[in-house]
């Protein structure tokens, strides 16, 4: 499912959830285990897992931008700056699972923000598929299909 974009005072979000069939704990650890982050986001790091502590993105060229963790509740919420932007997810145990909600801040619309949120769309199936036991048969085909449907999506609000 597509994620949803919201206004709230000149303010935007993009939503996307997930009703997973795995515990909190299961989903938890796909996000914060760097082992298993790895599976799913390899260019992702967690240094300092606690609130202010530090995500690293590696660049792929040996640079790397540092995150600061700017909300935290283990096994509930991880929320990190991602650019000018800000990257949260929520999780909420659920009967036979649990939902997983990931929601993006977004400072403004350009072409770089197409591209993030088709990858995050792949990331969350990525994720999902994953604790499934199952693969995703090509990243890249899924994220082109995604981009134009994104690309759709934020139609008229790109600068």
């Amino acid at each position: 499912m597509i994620a949803t974009l919201q206004k709230e005072n000149e303010i935007y979000t993009a939503r996307y959830e997930r009703q997973l069939h795995h515990s909190s704990e299961e989903v938890w650890a796909m996000l914060t285990d760097n082992d298993k982050l790895q599976q799913w986001f390899t260019e992702l790091e967690v240094v300092d897992l606690r609130k202010d502590g530090l995500i690293k993105f590696d660049m792929q060229d040996g640079t790397f931008i540092d995150m600061k963790i700017l909300d935290y509740e283990p096994l509930k919420i991880l929320a990190f700056e991602w650019d000018k932007d800000i990257a949260r997810f929520e999780l909420y145990p659920s009967s036979g699972g649990c939902q997983l909600i990931f929601i993006e801040t977004l400072s403004s619309f350009t072409e770089q923000t197409i591209k993030d949120l088709a990858g995050w769309h792949v990331c969350l199936d990525v994720v999902q598929a994953l604790l499934d036991g199952q693969t995703v048969a090509s990243r890249d085909e899924s994220w082109k299909t995604w981009y134009v449907s994104y690309k759709e999506l934020l139609n008229g609000l790109i600068k």
